[in-house]
């Protein structure tokens, strides 16, 4: 297999490729609208609709093939246009059946594209610059869009759990959705995560599982779980799932193009973990174009990740194909996965389109999330921090252009990272309830 970087994730797979049993009672026909089968991204192979992921040739990530469309793209547009304020407008386009909409579901998507000309002005970005804000889902992050997906997959499989391993967010999104939908959940993370994140995965009332270890740790819990006979109807979002889980992350290209007037953007900064997302967002954008809905032109995709889990980023600045698995240390957590499944497929994309990935240290994360909050009224988790903090590192070593529209995205909502802010974000004066306190303190000026 040419990409080492997906060796460990292909080898803990091969047993649930063969052996998932869920796998075995998936009705024969299974209904998720375009979708009609899995292609392997390394060789080609095709495989029927079921929860699989990796292929059994090569163990290469397996990814979904559609029918799309066909016809009149101005007739596609007004379908879309006509849709529900959420990522089912996008149907036609995704692995569910016809009548979604229809379903319990969390509904996410139609998020807010922020025109940030106060941060543009700072940054000195005069072709337009906007904030892609993902934390008005309903769990206030991103994860909603993916999890979205694979709910109706698992419907589709006959699962009775949902499951994930995650840094936080997906567990959140995971138990909600799953709540919402019937389904029993059963979600695990590190023991170490912000006390926000634990709290909004609780609270829907499934069962929470902290592993002592870091994500890859818990990772590897889930990959064993799955090939053991206590995974069976288990659902893993991220795992058996995660074909149908990854397109979730289309709808935000989907949602940039449309919002920007059926345009594409010319440069794009976004968040790397696994690396799936940025790389789902460049097979939206490619199937736009191929659709006839947007008009076909050079766009740049930039990676940003945190110093301190930057496989990537540092795989990209030492010209390596080979992402070489890191152990994270950072506050962003939600970005802290040192074996990047999708890594070099990120490297691919960055260098194919002309971008680059990049990364800041916390203490320039912090500064982004409050540069954020200072000037456009966002208040970014720590993701959105390195995306900011990324875009402006990227301005100043000349390798984002001012003067193209750049989309910047933000994942989450920055009252789930309460701590990565709270030493420096203080009331600015305690005083007595007069006016002249007031005036001694300086505030009347």
């Amino acid at each position: 297999m040419r990409r080492k970087g997906l060796a460990s994730m292909a080898v803990q797979s091969a047993e649930a490729v063969t052996t998932t049993p869920a796998a075995d009672a998936a009705p024969a026909s299974v209904d998720l609208g375009p979708a009609k089968g899995l292609s392997c991204r390394e060789c080609g192979e095709h495989f029927p609709l079921g929860p699989i992921f990796a292929c059994e040739l090569c163990f290469g990530p397996l990814e979904v093939a559609y029918e799309l469309p066909t016809g009149d793209p101005e007739a596609l547009r007004k379908q879309i246009e006509a849709g529900p304020d959420n990522v089912w407008r996008y149907a036609p386009l995704l692995p569910v059946p016809a009548d979604v909409a229809g379903k319990p579901n969390l509904n996410p998507g139609w998020t807010k594209l922020v025109k940030a000309d106060n941060l543009a002005r700072e940054l000195g970005i005069t072709g337009g610059l906007f904030i892609k804000d993902d934390s008005g889902n309903p769990t206030h992050s991103f994860k909603d869009r993916v999890v979205a997906q694979a709910i109706e997959a698992a419907r589709a499989f006959g699962f009775t759990t949902l499951s994930c391993s995650s840094t936080g967010n997906l567990a959140g999104a995971v138990g909600a959705a799953a709540a919402r939908a019937g389904f029993r959940s059963c979600v695990f993370i590190p023991h170490d995560l912000e006390q926000g994140k634990v709290v909004m995965a609780a609270v829907y009332g499934g069962d929470l599982v902290g592993i002592e270890g870091n994500y890859d740790d818990v990772n590897r819990f889930c990959s064993e779980l799955i090939g053991d006979s206590l995974g069976e109807g288990w659902g893993f979002v991220n795992v058996n799932l995660r074909p149908y889980y990854a397109e979730g992350s289309k709808t935000l290209a989907y949602e940039i193009c449309e919002q920007l007037g059926w345009q594409l953007p010319d440069q794009l900064v976004i968040p790397v973990a696994s690396g799936s997302q940025l790389t789902k967002i460049d097979k939206g954008l490619k199937e736009l174009i191929a659709l006839g809905l947007v008009e076909d032109k050079p766009y740049k995709i930039f990676g940003a990740q945190a110093e301190g889990c930057s496989p990537v980023s540092t795989a990209f600045r030492d010209g390596h194909d080979v992402v070489r698995p890191q152990k994270p240390d950072t506050i962003a957590k939600s970005l802290a996965i040192g074996n990047p499944a999708d890594g070099p497929y990120v490297l691919d994309i960055a260098r194919r389109t002309g971008g680059a990935v990049e990364d800041v240290d916390d203490e320039q994360v912090v500064d982004a999330i409050k540069l954020l909050a200072r000037t456009e009224g966002i208040f970014a988790e720590t993701a959105g921090g390195v995306t900011v903090g990324v875009t402006r590192k990227l301005l100043a070593s000349g390798a984002l252009d001012p003067a193209l529209t750049t989309v910047v995205l933000n994942t989450g909502d920055g009252l789930k990272t309460l701590d990565a802010v709270a030493p420096t974000s203080q009331a600015t004066a305690v005083i007595k309830p007069s006016l002249d306190a007031f005036r001694a303190a300086g505030l009347a000026e």
